[in-house]
């Protein structure tokens, strides 16, 4: 199924959970925050919050500085 992921299409398998999705993209779950379709994803149900074709995926993670 085709989503959006930071703004660029992507093909993932049906029923694909965030957990999967950041294992497939080799992200670390403690240092991401994830957002479906502008409504962010609550860590706690990355592993059973299922995505759906169309949705838009936002994924950010913290970046370090002085």
């Amino acid at each position: 199924m085709n989503v959006s992921i930071n703004g660029k299409n992507h093909e993932i398998p049906p029923n694909f959970t965030v957990k999967q999705l950041l294992q497939m993209l080799q992200l670390e779950q403690p240092r991401v925050a994830v957002a479906v379709n502008a409504e962010i994803v609550p860590r706690s149900t990355f592993d059973h919050h299922q995505l759906a074709a169309g949705d838009r995926i936002e994924i950010l993670h913290p970046v370090g500085g002085g």
